[in-house]
């Protein structure tokens, strides 16, 4: 277990307010050596839990700032051990200056991460809730703001733990039946069995499916945009960024390589993914480029094929065999 107190920058450079987190059990003593409550006689190391202290962090007879200072007392604290928050104005010159002052007295610099891996193995969380605080802190989306606070609470751990019950509850049983195979007597319903075996591929199929449906949105929906040469993909796509994305010509073969880029729709991130256009050619880079348009359309969730209205029954008729196949479980 770790027996060194820790201290980091828990906020982003350049706002109003600042906070510095500090953990470990000497986080109180440490935090008192530099701080001073503003109502005399007042010591932080005699204050109750989940209170908050006004007062000044001194370098000596200098006052560095004026400072609220949280206090939380293990186990009951995000680590598991004794924290202690103190918040101060956003000066990147505060925050340093109380960081230094924190080291000076017996802190060491938190590695990235290290907080939730204290709280992980303190028993605070598990390691699907640990993933999920950096899922949580990377979302960019609703959606993945929704999947990763879900599994932060234990929406997934609960689904493991269910899952995990229903297997030693089958294997016991049929450990039983095994041990007493040669007797005449039948200790689990065959009916049961079938029922709880049927229950445990339900969960595990929808546990794959899940995982499936989470790295899409955490990863964007991968959309390929398809078709034919100057079908107008890589217009689509500028249309749906409203930006100049993709070089636009009327030159067969423009688009050599992927071109991809994120929305947010309705909450969910959708990644559109312009392709080179599907031809035959002799061209060894476009050919290369063609390639990979096959790649991103057997990788994509959903497929945009675009046609030339012009000459659409030709271009469905030539591609339908290179693309209606790969789209199967896809949405075209």
């Amino acid at each position: 277990m770790n027996q060194d107190t820790i201290c980091a920058i828990a906020t982003a450079q350049g706002g109003a307010i600042g906070s510095i987190r500090v953990s470990g059990p000497e986080a109180i003593s440490i935090t008192s050596r530099i701080f001073q409550p503003a109502k005399a006689g007042k010591l932080l190391s005699e204050q109750k839990p989940y209170t908050l202290t006004f007062g000044r962090i001194y370098n000596g007879e200098e006052v560095i700032d004026e400072v609220l200072v949280s206090l939380f007392r293990a186990p009951h604290s995000y680590t598991g051990e004794d924290s202690t928050e103190i918040t101060c104005h956003g000066s990147s010159y505060i925050l340093q200056q109380v960081m230094q002052l924190l080291i000076k007295n017996g802190c060491r610099m938190a590695q990235p991460g290290e907080y939730t891996q204290r709280a992980f193995l303190n028993g605070k969380m598990d390691l699907s809730q640990a993933e999920a605080v950096a899922d949580l802190i990377a979302s960019s989306s609703a959606a993945t703001h929704r999947l990763a606070m879900s599994q932060m609470r234990g929406g997934f751990s609960k689904e493991l733990t269910d899952l995990r019950s229903k297997l030693l509850n089958f294997t016991s049983m049929i450990e039983l039946e095994l041990d007493f195979s040669e007797e005449d007597v039948e200790f689990a319903d065959r009916s049961a069995l079938r029922k709880l075996a049927d229950e445990i591929e339900q969960v595990i199929s929808r546990l794959v499916h899940s995982f499936n449906v989470g790295n899409a949105i955490k990863n964007g929906v991968p959309v390929a945009i398809i078709g034919e040469t100057n079908a107008g993909k890589s217009t689509l796509l500028n249309v749906l960024l409203n930006e100049d994305k993709a070089i636009v010509s009327d030159i067969h073969g423009t688009t050599r390589d992927v071109i991809e880029d994120t929305i947010n729709i309705g909450g969910i991130t959708f990644r559109f993914i312009d392709t080179a256009g599907i031809r035959e050619t002799n061209d060894t880079i476009e050919s290369l480029g063609i390639e990979r348009t096959f790649q991103k359309l057997d990788q994509a969730e959903i497929v945009l094929w675009m046609v030339d209205s012009s000459d659409a029954s030709s271009q469905i008729k030539q591609l339908s065999e290179k693309i209606i196949p790969r789209c199967e479980e896809k949405q075209l």
